[in-house]
């Protein structure tokens, strides 16, 4: 039992109906008892009247006492002979008939049953010479034979359930809203309050944790969207200044001699790194804003990881390596074309840029059957791998392992930022692991939005280009 509203309701409401019962039992042994106190003092009055009003005035009379006797003192008593024959003309109870017998009945109702016996049996000789037996039952208050069993315990254990079910409810309701508002925030909804809808109107210190919560998450939303802001700001003010620069570049060419070409060439170069890197910048500005997919339409990923892969496959040959894809399954999902395009593009990119000389980066399509079908793209590649301890790190921006990796291969460390946070906002996943082979594999995982078509080829398996 993990739920903490179960723990609290069940566990006060137990302690509760216990309480009330024992409550109830041990109030009834305690009046039972005084009664049986009572009677052991009277009985012998009770009994010889009994005796004297049959013998004086026979079985109408000695009915007459015995009647009076319930009515005023609430016991039903019967005078027997050393017969056993009742002498009042009354019939017998079943319990009166075992009580005679010397046999103590056992009660119906549970609970009666650890209280004091209710019966009573007494001889009695009078001074005629005759033995009498009179049998008799005390009273037991509403648990007797006259009450409703049971009714008193039932309203009891119903009403205090009642009771700690709405206290169970009241102490985890806060923390059923703090736990739903934790969870979106989680996800990337910046606009998560736990207290949201003024339905908390409490000065407890649990209605003041969420109000703390909600402070918090207010906090870091204004921060993050002033975070983005700002680099999405500083990025397109860039641009600018970078535009007369390429056009100062272009006049600086016309105006000087061979001897400043390879120098300007290298200004070229660093311009133009410096454009991709405010591009990337845009690009993760504009994905952090939030879910941008106005355009959505059905992507087909085989037709769109083959356009990738060819591409990457020309590049990749620079450094005689080559990109295989792998299509088992062609999968259809929902989303802007263009952010999928970039996402898978980024990832296959980083594994042509870090795969070992001479080797091979396979890119792997297929559909999970699972119940939520998703479209699983795999890229591997044979390069160094990444520590373990790094691989969470991989898709934050401007992450690299070591500053002479990233300068090696010309990256910034944005390639698999765009990608996790444009996979993220089609609701999917992105994570890295090192192969045992050696290399890094990353994994894409989509929810599909279509069926698998029947005339799908099974397994394709070429050098893409």
């Amino acid at each position: 039992m993990r739920s903490l509203f179960l723990k609290i309701f069940l566990s006060y409401w137990l302690a509760q109906a216990l309480f009330l019962v024992l409550a109830i039992l041990v109030t009834l042994a305690a009046r039972q008892g005084r009664e049986s106190s009572g009677w052991e003092s009277q009985q012998s009055e009770v009994v010889g009247k009994a005796v004297q009003a049959y013998e004086q005035g026979g079985p109408n009379a000695l009915h007459s006492y015995l009647s009076e006797t319930r009515e005023s003192r609430k016991i039903w008593a019967y005078l027997l002979d050393a017969q056993g024959h009742e002498l009042s003309g009354q019939d017998l109870p079943r319990w009166a008939q075992s009580v005679a017998k010397g046999i103590r009945p056992v009660p119906r109702e549970f609970w009666v049953r650890f209280t004091p016996s209710p019966f009573r049996r007494q001889t009695f000789r009078s001074s005629s010479g005759r033995q009498y037996l009179l049998v008799a039952m005390l009273p037991s208050g509403p648990f007797g034979p006259n009450g409703i069993p049971g009714l008193g315990i039932l309203i009891g254990v119903v009403s205090s359930g009642i009771v700690c079910y709405l206290l169970a409810l009241y102490l985890t309701s806060p923390i059923g809203r703090l736990r739903e508002a934790t969870r979106r925030l989680a996800e990337g909804d910046l606009t998560a309050r736990a207290g949201s809808g003024g339905g908390l109107r409490r000065g407890d210190e649990l209605a003041g944790l969420v109000r703390d919560f909600d402070a918090m998450a207010e906090r870091l939303e204004q921060s993050v969207n002033a975070q983005s802001r700002l680099l999405h700001d500083i990025s397109h003010e860039l641009r600018s200044p970078l535009a007369r620069l390429n056009v100062a570049l272009a006049l600086a060419r016309q105006r000087t001699g061979p001897a400043a070409q390879s120098t300007l060439d290298r200004i070229e170069l660093e311009a133009e790194r410096l454009n991709v890197l405010i591009g990337d910048l845009l690009t993760i500005a504009r994905l952090e804003n939030g879910k941008d997919l106005s355009r959505e339409a059905p992507v087909h990923l085989a037709d769109l990881v083959e356009g990738i892969t060819q591409d990457a496959d020309f590049e990749a040959q620079s450094r005689k390596c080559h990109v295989v894809t792998r299509i088992e399954q062609n999968c259809v999902v929902l989303g802007h074309p263009n952010l999928l395009h970039s996402a898978i593009e980024n990832v296959v990119r980083n594994a042509v840029r870090y795969t070992a000389e001479g080797t091979t980066v396979e890119v792997r399509l297929s559909c999970s059957n699972s119940a939520s079908p998703e479209a699983v793209i795999q890229v591997s590649d044979s390069g160094p791998g990444v520590p373990e301890d790094s691989l969470d790190k991989l898709f934050r921006p401007f992450y690299r392992i070591d500053d002479a990796r990233g300068r090696g291969t010309g990256g910034v460390g944005l390639g698999l930022a765009i990608a996790e946070r444009a996979v993220r906002l089609h609701n999917g996943s992105v994570k890295a692991a090192n192969r045992r082979e050696g290399g890094l594999m990353i994994e894409i995982r989509i929810p599909s939005a279509a069926s698998v078509p029947a005339e799908t080829p099974p397994l394709v398996e070429a050098p893409a280009g």
